[in-house]
């Protein structure tokens, strides 16, 4: 059932730019539906940095529309950028890449064995499909449509005709100026450089040529590369003349009938918040320099197209814990559909939305992923039982669905920590796997894994991608006879406590109670003492005793969690290798 007309807790910092985003868009544009933007660039794989682009306005525009406001959220795929390089760990790609660099990437072949018919088609295919999985609805507007079809005529026109108007602005936030080659030649924009490159828009120029100051870049007639100075245009005839460096192609072409070139992209982006109505767009902290896109764009949206900068915040670094190397991701970072497949779409959207944009973060793909789920399922518990802080509930109800409904879920999410261990020990052989997971809880078993699934997958699938070969779990063959034989009384009196009590305890809270009860019981005191019974010693007793459990087990001082591992190698085989 749909989630729609209330608003979830105001305390958390979504509702909070949705009060600010409905407001604003009833001031700018009365009656309209809210528009919320975000730009991708698909030059190469789309990674999770690049997610908080999407997921930030995609949280608020969500909330608008849980309160009953029609809201557009825009994905501009900027698409029509250069190829500006070979980015590294992409399957089917060599140094022979390198020749399609300064064409438009809807231009550029798609890797190797790729079924998409470019290189932009490729990568937004994945991204496209992490967001549908997410939950995450939106308005895909591809750039390199709006330009080749002439959406944006008017828009080019009009920043020619005011160019002059486009270098002054633009020449407040030149910092570093290049020698003239000729008189009246315009600097270098270095800024706008940076920018480019720090916001995953093409690297390029300002647009300046011996001729003067031009906001638009013809794509070469002859080799289809931007590498293209424009060398004269007529504001009355719009014929625009260019050459190329590349390869010594020159045209004269009209302007208002041409299509095939881009605005610069700090004329560019201004230019879409007008065209479009954006109300609100996050940024980057790369933008908040003296001279970034944002920050110029602010200026010439409203002197030369008349229109608003967005309100919206800078979102600070996504980082990664962790990450072993994946063939989809080998020399690169990893992105959201990598992150999908040890993960639940819940989780990911919950490390988004519990976060304000500006507070940065990581995304576990070690060890910790086992705390994070610990976490979350902690929340979960805290919700059903109304228990949960007022942000957190808010954050929770936001990463477990969206206004059009709750996302699929595991029916019964068994804590993931105890999944990756039996899928560790099980190597995935669903018969063991659901032999184990049948007897953890005696009173209600695990009848099918379906009742486990897609929880069970991502921690199948984190097993075997993010867990080193060396790390992984080996049960013994064979029971270790020396070590046997080494042991001390105590040491044979431990197995033996433990040995007698399988029968009795073979479940996963039954097991835990025996596993730390024998060292207890060694003692003198009681399986069931608290801590706070205990002397200190106990504890050191615990530890010596799991290691040669461990050593017994699987021939190593760690491993799984004791009761989850007895319970997967089997009480049979448990018996044998702990030399009864």
């Amino acid at each position: 059932m749909p989630i729609v007309a209330q608003s979830t807790e105001t305390t958390d910092w979504v509702s909070r730019f949705a009060d600010e985003v409905i407001e604003e868009s009833e001031r700018r544009a009365p009656g309209k539906p809210v528009v919320v933007a975000s730009g991708l660039s698909p030059s190469g794989p789309i990674h999770l940095g690049n997610l908080r682009e999407v997921m930030t306005p995609h949280l608020v525009a969500d909330e608008i529309r849980r309160r009953g406001h029609e809201v557009r959220h825009l994905i501009s795929w900027d698409d029509y950028d250069r190829y500006r390089k070979v980015p590294n760990g992409v399957p089917g790609t060599d140094a022979s890449w390198a020749e399609h660099i300064g064409r438009p990437l809807t231009s550029v072949p798609a890797p190797e064995g790729s079924p998409y018919p470019n290189w932009a088609e490729h990568f937004k295919a994945a991204m496209v499909d992490a967001l549908a999985e997410m939950g995450v609805a939106f308005d895909g507007i591809s750039q390199t449509e709006q330009y080749t079809s002439g959406v944006y005529r008017e828009q080019v026109l009009h920043a020619m005709k005011h160019r002059g108007d486009i270098d002054a602005i633009l020449d407040q936030y030149r910092t570093k100026k290049a020698p003239a080659k000729k008189q009246g030649q315009k600097p270098v924009d270095e800024a706008e450089l940076e920018a480019a490159e720090g916001s995953g828009a093409a690297a390029e120029d300002d647009g300046t040529g011996s001729a003067g100051y031009f906001p638009y870049k013809p794509y070469c007639g002859g080799c289809g590369k931007d590498l293209t100075t424009v060398t004269s245009y007529d504001d009355d005839t719009t014929e625009l003349a260019y050459t190329c460096a590349e390869c010594a192609f020159s045209e004269t072409v009209r302007l208002s009938e041409f299509n095939r070139g881009k605005l610069v992209w700090k004329v560019d982006w201004p230019m879409r918040w007008a065209y479009e109505g954006v109300v609100f767009e996050p940024s980057g902290v790369d933008h908040s320099s003296p001279g970034s896109s944002f920050q110029v764009g602010g200026q010439i949206v409203g002197s030369i197209f008349g229109g608003k900068q967005p309100i919206g915040p800078m979102y600070a670094f996504v980082g990664i814990s962790g990450m072993a190397k994946m063939s989809s991701s080998k020399g690169g970072v990893p992105t959201p559909g990598d992150a999908l497949k040890i993960m639940e779409p819940q989780l990911l959207r919950w490390l988004y939305a519990r976060r304000r944009p500006n507070q940065s973060f990581k995304i576990a793909f070690d060890q910790e992923i086992q705390r994070l789920y610990d976490e979350w399922d902690k929340l979960e518990g805290k919700v059903a039982d109304g228990s949960a802080l007022p942000a957190d509930a808010a954050a929770h109800a936001r990463a477990v669905g969206t206004a059009a409904g709750e996302l699929p879920r595991t029916p019964r999410p068994m804590a993931y920590r105890t999944l990756a261990s039996v899928a560790d020990i099980t190597a995935g052989a669903e018969d063991q796997t659901l032999r184990i997971l049948g007897e953890l809880d005696p009173a209600a078993p695990i009848t099918s894994l379906d009742e486990v699934r897609p929880r069970l997958d991502r921690a199948e699938a984190w097993i075997n991608t993010q867990v080193p070969a060396d790390q992984r779990t080996v049960v013994r063959d064979e029971a270790d006879a020396e070590l046997l034989k080494s042991l001390d009384d105590q040491g044979r009196a431990s197995l033996r406590l433990l040995l007698d009590g399988l029968d009795a305890h073979w479940s996963l809270d039954g097991l835990t109670h025996l596993v730390y009860g024998v060292p207890k019981v060694q003692a003198g005191f009681s399986a069931d003492a608290t801590p706070k019974e205990l002397p200190a010693e106990i504890k050191v007793a615990q530890r010596t005793f799991f290691a040669l459990l461990y050593h017994l087990l699987v021939g190593r001082d760690t491993g799984p969690r004791l009761p989850t591992l007895l319970l997967a190698v089997g009480q049979e085989r448990v018996r044998k290798l702990l030399g009864e």
